[in-house]
């Protein structure tokens, strides 16, 4: 696994063997991000000069992108222990301590923000139904902007409702994984299109 694009690319990125983490294929994060930067949801493109919050991160290869490809801070949210270990290896590759926020928190238990985010990267287990109870902590939390994008990885069957308040804009399939790409208006503005 390796990251794709930006001032880290090529840069190689630890995992466990085995089954315990899935991270996102480097083609998927590639169509992923060539997406952000490339859409018209927003005044500019993601991630450059973003707060990003990188929610069930693993070995952090989402958020790790977003930080080579010029996010100006991730906050990465993981609680397993093997997972956050890799996690702090991969991010001190980076050697960008001051744009890396690592927490040991569960995604969908966050706390409050330090700071909102104008990027949620999301990527839960799957067949688990986390993303949902993860986006509605990451409101009451105060951890997105109004106008960020959420973006949820799931597998390409699992069910997905888009939470109150959220308007979906987009939703691609890579095979066996969905991505979902959703705009979080702020309170009260999820009639928005």
């Amino acid at each position: 696994m390796r990251i794709v694009a930006g001032s880290h690319r090529g840069r190689r990125l630890k995992t466990l063997a085995g089954d315990k983490l899935r991270p996102t294929r480097d083609r998927i994060r590639e169509a992923l991000f060539n997406r952000l930067a490339h859409n018209n949801w927003r005044d500019a493109p993601l991630p450059r000069d973003a707060a990003v919050v990188d929610g069930f991160a693993g070995t952090g290869a989402l958020g790790l992108e977003a930080l080579s490809r010029g996010a100006a801070h991730v906050t990465f949210l993981e609680n397993d222990p093997d997972a956050l270990d890799l996690l702090r290896q991969n991010a001190a590759l980076f050697d960008a301590a001051e744009r890396i926020t690592i927490l040991n928190c569960d995604a969908i238990r966050p706390g409050r923000a330090r700071q909102p985010c104008d990027l949620a990267l999301l990527d839960p287990p799957y067949g688990g139904g986390l993303a949902e109870p993860a986006l509605a902590a990451f409101v009451r939390g105060g951890w997105l902007h109004p106008g960020a994008l959420a973006v949820i990885e799931l597998a390409a069957k699992d069910p997905f409702l888009t939470p109150p308040g959220f308007v979906s804009i987009d939703e691609r399939r890579y095979g066996a994984t969905r991505l979902i790409i959703l705009r979080w208006p702020g309170e009260g503005g999820g009639d928005q299109a």
